[in-house]
């Protein structure tokens, strides 16, 4: 059998101690259990994003065994959707959670929010001005969750175009001064063999050997 409880305050008298301590743990007990039903319903989602993602591997599967090019571009395009359906669904429970992207191109750099991770010269733009983000940064409500990785414009001309690999020949080039003198052949790309100029037997001069050809006959003396 219990005892009685504390007695409680006189109506017209400040709260004891223990009544404080009484209010603290319900306030605390109050916000553990709203903690725990956020953290079931994250991990709710989490698992239907999972079940999107093994889809997913099963459609890069697919994409793997296909035997033909309409079966790839098929296959191709149905992993695509799928993994922008997969990202959407993320996103759209961070929006649940009130975590938002940072959108920081075209901004001032701000060392609170963003980390330069690269410099890149630009003669339109500011100095410290965000050109791209490496690494998307999200904020929790005003809170940073996680700064950006951000390539900021420094002063400057903008750089040069890198130009792409120039193809060598091939293992079957025909050289051009080889092409122009076999009549057989027609000049073509140097990465592709040259083939045989297909001619009819009227239009082809055909040659004869010097030992077959039939000596002249001595004219008579008249």
């Amino acid at each position: 059998m219990t005892g009685p409880g504390p007695l409680p305050p006189d109506a017209g008298g400040p709260p004891s101690e223990l009544d404080k301590l009484r209010r603290r743990v319900a306030a605390l007990s109050e916000k553990r259990e709203e903690a725990e039903a956020r953290l079931q319903a994250l991990l709710g989602s989490l698992l239907s994003l999972d079940d999107v993602l093994a889809d997913t591997r099963l459609r890069a599967g697919v994409l793997y065994e296909a035997r033909s090019a309409r079966e790839t571009a098929s296959a191709a395009l149905a992993l695509g959707e799928q993994i922008e359906a997969a990202h959407l669904m993320l996103r759209v429970e961070f929006e649940r959670h009130d975590v938002r992207p940072m959108d920081v191109v075209g901004r001032a750099l701000d060392p609170a929010e963003m980390r330069v991770v690269g410099t890149e010269p630009h003669p339109g733009r500011p100095d410290g001005t965000v050109l791209r983000e490496k690494l998307t940064g999200f904020r929790r409500g005003s809170a940073t969750l996680r700064p950006a990785q951000v390539v900021v414009s420094v002063p400057g001309p903008a750089p040069e175009p890198v130009p792409g690999p120039v193809p060598g020949p091939g293992p079957d080039h025909v050289p051009a001064s080889e092409a122009e003198t076999d009549p057989d052949l027609d000049p073509v790309s140097d990465s592709v063999r040259a083939q045989p100029r297909r001619t009819t037997r009227a239009q082809r001069r055909l040659l004869r050997k010097p030992s077959v050809r039939r000596a002249r006959r001595p004219r008579r003396a008249g």
